[in-house]
């Protein structure tokens, strides 16, 4: 967004007509752009959100959003939302965030009767951050579901569920876990032996851009430097590796797959909840984000 402060300009004196005049003018092409917008539709609605959304436009979001107290909605990383005021919060952290976002649609399909529709559809959330080498730009495939309402002749976005739509969600690596390796699930209830995942590992959430470091025994368990976290590895087969973590500082707990790559120095994945607080059985792979993990030390190979 704009700095309003970075497009003033000191000028020569000039008479408060002219600037008047020119305030009118400005109001009136204002006026006349949101009378050209037709919003009488639930599809327009849904893509004037996104786009103000892509546009940091939060005045627009809160226009076109119902305000119910007790409306209930979900994003990804398990976040829930109860009322706008939750929904403002999080907007304004990462707008605040973020250099620019791009939110192309892929699919939207939407469905009315009476005073309610409801949609479905698919989008790239692109989002860039700004970091202390340059930029950091990663894609999030989304799949978004939700209601919408018409009350006194407007249509209003109510509520709404947001997952990923792929199990390997595209970051700044240019690598992605293949959907074969993906999915498969190792014949195996117990780590390999054949594998070494003993070292230092430093660990990047990709989404929040946020980083810790993890120690891990030969088998791949061991704690790491959030919330006083634990990492439990179940499985280990043809370089894919699943386990589950626990967080006793925030108290929740959750899981992850990774693929290890072929000199064992790095592993790409994902990671996601299965319980926050007293929220028990979150449905796996719904909420949660993208991994890197780098190990900092030598590959027991090297040593």
């Amino acid at each position: 967004m704009t700095n309003p402060s970075m497009g003033m300009r000191f000028m020569p004196a000039c008479s408060a007509q002219v600037l008047a005049a020119a305030f009118l003018v400005c109001a009136l092409s204002a006026f006349s752009h949101a009378l050209a917008e037709d919003l009488s539709n639930p599809e327009a609605v849904i893509r004037r959100l996104v786009r103000a959304n892509a546009e940091l436009d939060l005045t627009t979001l809160s226009r076109l959003m119902a305000h119910d107290v007790d409306i209930v909605s979900y994003s990804i990383g398990g976040r829930k939302y109860v009322g706008w005021p939750e929904v403002e919060q999080a907007m304004r952290e990462e707008f605040a965030a973020v250099e620019s976002i791009d939110i192309p649609i892929r699919e939207l399909i939407v469905w009315q009767k009476d005073s309610i529709a409801w949609f479905t559809m698919e989008l790239e959330y692109i989002r860039v951050v700004r970091n202390g080498t340059g930029q950091t730009r990663t894609i999030l495939p989304l799949r978004e579901t939700g209601v919408l309402e018409r009350r006194n002749g407007e249509w209003l976005l109510h509520s709404w569920h947001e997952s990923f739509r792929t199990v390997a969600m595209a970051g700044p690596a240019a690598e992605r876990p293949t959907a074969a390796s993906a999915h498969h699930v190792a014949s195996t209830g117990t780590p390999s032996l054949a594998t070494d995942l003993s070292g230092e590992w430093d660990i990047l959430e990709v989404e929040d851009d946020k980083r810790y470091k993890a120690t891990l025994d030969k088998g791949g368990n061991g704690p790491y430097s959030q919330h006083g976290g634990h990492f439990t590895t179940t499985r280990f087969a043809d370089r894919l590796w699943q386990g589950t973590w626990q967080q006793p500082g925030n108290d929740r707990e959750g899981g992850f797959e990774l693929l290890l790559s072929e000199d064992g120095t790095q592993a790409k994945g994902i990671w996601w909840y299965s319980r926050v607080g007293t929220h028990k059985n979150i449905p796996p792979r719904e909420h949660g984000g993208t991994y890197l993990w780098k190990r900092t030390t030598p590959t027991p190979s090297l040593r």
